[in-house]
């Protein structure tokens, strides 16, 4: 059976997941490794240790649960993907070391470079880019750019160190530089305007030849090496020479879990971000700062509302929730203790008691906020009880990405009346899926498989390259192989829900003033 397996593994911001599936794309293992990223020397960055052993934790994990079902061990498998957060700055030297921290998606530090490279490609570049960390490193007059021979995302460095190729799919690769979508690789004119803007620099490098090759979904992206299959299974039971397909970004796996691939369908992937994608089939008419065009892993043009901050305030405090039952003595599973959390908010007032809250990690772009801190406002006359509590807090994650996805509805008239999520906030049954319905006035469908997210759209692109005898192109295959016998949960909102959430964001924007000028006083 193992040597039908396919497996994609995705690294995100809180959690490295490894997922086995078998030719029908049931799950049949999962494992997974919680991490946490940190605040060194000015930037957002995950250890470059802690990528290596986290991988080797979760595929660990993964095998323990095959194991456990079947009793037997992982040897040869038929394919393997690798997903990873998007965006963010990875860069090598010519011998292949390391130059810089890696500086993730969640840096806000190169809006002087976005703002630069926008007005000059007229195209919008976002922040997290990795071509606006580059250029802000040389705006910044950074030494190590000099000596720059590779740059790539996180996904596109653990495939090279398992592969040796220096590939990326072209979703992920669209979130490093802008994409032609007629040769489906890097828009050209845009790499010579590059070139030609930094050439006082002197450097003895273009960006072509920094930048990992692009493919797109069905191609082969090379083989586990034996390295590679030491680096991945350090027990070395893993067998060298299994195809690996082109690494993909999060975003673009969340297309695939989705079913979300083809012209004018949306999906939504919350985490510690979220992020709002919308398969274009025209392209937009204006460049909006607060929207990404990236792809989908066919290279399709794709909207993309993407906000740093949308899970994490809420976990914190249910950390403080599980401290306090444990300075009681009192044992509680954590998952139980989201889904009661996550429950009672049905017992909130309709106002949920005037409460409001920005769970601002770090900055956003949407909002103009350059450096979040998390806030809880209440008057002296709010209802403060749990259930109001927990569902401002609910309401509050979903509420920046609702403005990004009104600058789509209202300037370019683009229509949305319908999204698929997935996510671990949509775990508990109905309740976030209910407010995020109201926050976007459109019907909210979470299918069976969204537990397994990201990494199980991943190794469904890795069956994808090695199990299309019929050549079907890719759209075609997810509809028939998969989801036409795929069940979702589909919640519409009422015309009450989306009312009290239009009375929430009001006062959401109106007190966005506080979370602007809060960093000064708590530094």
């Amino acid at each position: 059976m193992h040597g039908e397996i396919s497996i994609g593994i995705e690294l995100g911001s809180t959690r490295i997941k490894t997922v086995a599936i078998n030719t029908d794309f049931e799950t049949i293992g999962s494992g997974y490794f919680e991490w946490e990223n940190d605040f060194k020397d000015g930037y957002w960055t995950y250890s470059i240790n802690d990528v290596w052993i986290g991988l080797q934790k979760s595929y660990k994990s993964m095998t323990e649960d095959i194991k456990s079902k079947f009793n037997i061990p992982i040897t040869k498998v038929k394919s393997i993907g690798i997903s990873g957060m998007m965006h963010g700055y990875l860069a090598f030297d010519k011998n292949d070391d390391l130059l810089v921290p890696f500086r993730t998606w969640r840096n806000a530090y190169t809006e002087e470079a976005a703002s630069s490279l926008r007005a000059h490609f007229k195209f919008n570049i976002p922040e997290r880019w990795s071509i606006a960390h580059l250029y802000q490193s040389i705006l910044n007059k950074e030494q190590h750019v000099k000596e720059v021979r590779f740059i790539t995302t996180l996904s596109g460095y653990i495939h090279w160190y398992l592969t040796e190729q220096k590939v990326l799919g072209i979703g992920d690769a669209s979130g490093m530089f802008p994409i032609d979508q007629n040769s489906k690789n890097y828009d050209q004119e845009k790499l010579k305007q590059f070139d030609d803007l930094i050439k006082d620099e002197q450097f003895d490098w273009s960006l072509q030849s920094i930048l990992p090759e692009v493919l797109v979904a069905g191609e082969k992206a090379g083989y586990l090496t034996e390295q590679g299959a030491k680096l991945l299974d350090p027990t070395q039971q893993l067998e060298a020479g299994i195809p690996l397909c082109p690494p993909e970004g999060d975003a673009g796996t969340g297309m695939v879990a989705t079913n979300s691939v083809e012209k004018k369908k949306g999906n939504i992937s919350a985490g510690t971000s979220a992020f709002a994608m919308l398969v274009l089939d025209k392209p937009l008419k204006g460049v909006y700062p607060e929207i990404d065009i990236v792809t989908t892993p066919l290279g399709d043009l794709v909207a993309m509302v993407h906000t740093n901050n949308c899970t994490s305030d809420i976990n914190a405090w249910v950390n403080i929730f599980e401290e306090a039952f444990k300075v009681m003595n009192v044992e509680v599973d954590k998952n139980e203790l989201y889904e009661r959390l996550f429950n009672h908010t049905q017992h909130a007032d309709e106002e949920n008691g005037n409460l409001l809250s920005y769970g601002y990690i770090s900055g956003e772009n949407i909002t103009k906020i350059n450096e979040g801190v998390p806030i809880f406002v209440r008057h002296a006359n709010s209802q403060f009880n749990l259930a109001n509590f927990m569902k401002t807090h609910i309401m509050s994650a979903f509420s920046t990405l609702r403005m990004g996805v009104d600058i789509l509805k209202e300037e370019d008239q683009v229509l949305i009346d319908s999204f698929v999520v997935h996510g671990g906030i949509f775990k508990t049954k109905d309740i976030a899926q209910r407010i995020l319905g109201a926050a976007l006035n459109s019907s909210v469908e979470v299918l069976k498989t969204a537990n397994d997210g990201g990494a199980w759209g991943m190794a469904i692109l890795a069956s994808y390259m090695v199990n299309n005898d019929r050549q079907l192109p890719f759209n075609q295959y997810l509809k028939e192989y998969i989801f036409d016998k795929e069940d979702g949960n589909i919640i519409y909102p009422s015309e009450t829900d989306v009312q009290e959430y239009e009375a929430f964001i009001k006062k959401y924007k109106n007190g966005l003033e506080i979370e602007r000028n809060a960093i000064q006083y708590v530094r």
